[in-house]
């Protein structure tokens, strides 16, 4: 499993050091290296890759944390909370993540497609449009995700800082949030990964080379007859676009771990 897993990296690894730069040259050992594949990805005009990098990595960041505040204060409040149309919602949720967002893809379009014309800065090549789309398609599963493990969060403990004189929010943010770290350190990761390596709904609301993501100006540079040709500036833009998701994980990892070690002596 570890050599089924490793022999792709190796093969990025050698096509991004390959001095020639093209596929038909690469091999899983490499002759010779260089760090010329990387000199060529920052210094070619056609594919700004810096730009590709910052519009991903600030995606993904704001993306990932404005759904994982939203979905945990509805997840709160479906877990917590009685109200009229809890169930409905919960059953909508569920249902709506039941089929693919790509699904909706004709529809954003039409929408996005009207915004655009009335209000140009969260329309089409935008980040901020983007932003929002990302952040609509991430809170059904999310909410769910975070529901059922509040459900395992004992209700006492709001009972007893209620009695105390706490609020609904004191009780959120003090009480409850410590106690889910680790779901939260989960959902984010995911959010992240997810976000950062999204390439069909990018691809139809991105246009602009300047404001595209790294999924699609990537492609680009790819496709058609420049597989060959741009094939180890390829391979080197997907070592430096593991950076970010590495980072996070290495980041959220020790959340993670204490949050599993602490269930494991729970009680």
């Amino acid at each position: 499993m570890c050599v089924f897993a490793l022999v792709p990296i190796l093969f990025v690894v050698s096509a991004a050091i390959n001095p020639l730069g093209t596929l038909a040259s690469t091999d899983l050992v490499p002759h010779g290296a260089s760090l010329g594949n990387f000199a060529d990805l920052f210094s070619n005009d056609r594919y700004p890759f810096a730009r590709w990098f910052l519009n991903s990595v600030f995606i993904a960041l704001a993306a990932s944390f404005a759904s994982l505040l939203l979905s945990m204060m509805a997840a709160y409040a479906f877990s917590r909370m009685r109200f009229r149309g809890r169930r409905v919602g919960l059953l909508a949720l569920l249902l709506i993540q039941m089929f693919p967002q790509f699904l909706a893809i004709v529809t954003i379009f039409m929408i996005f497609t009207r915004v655009t014309e009335l209000y140009p800065a969260i329309g089409f090549d935008t980040v901020w449009g983007l932003l929002l789309l990302y952040l609509g398609g991430a809170l059904g599963a999310n909410t769910w995700l975070m529901k059922g493990f509040l459900d395992t969060v004992p209700k006492e403990l709001d009972e007893a800082a209620t009695v105390d004189g706490a609020t609904h929010a004191q009780i959120f943010w003090r009480v409850i949030l410590p106690l889910v770290t680790p779901i939260l350190a989960v959902t984010g990761l995911l959010a992240f990964i997810g976000i950062m390596s999204e390439f069909i709904m990018a691809s139809v609301f991105l246009r602009d080379p300047e404001s595209k993501t790294l999924a699609v100006g990537m492609f680009g540079m790819i496709a058609g007859d420049q597989r060959n040709a741009n094939f180890g500036m390829f391979a080197a833009g997907t070592l430096i676009t593991a950076i970010p998701t590495v980072g996070v994980f290495l980041w959220l990892q020790k959340f993670i771990v204490s949050g599993l070690t602490a269930g494991a002596v729970k009680g």
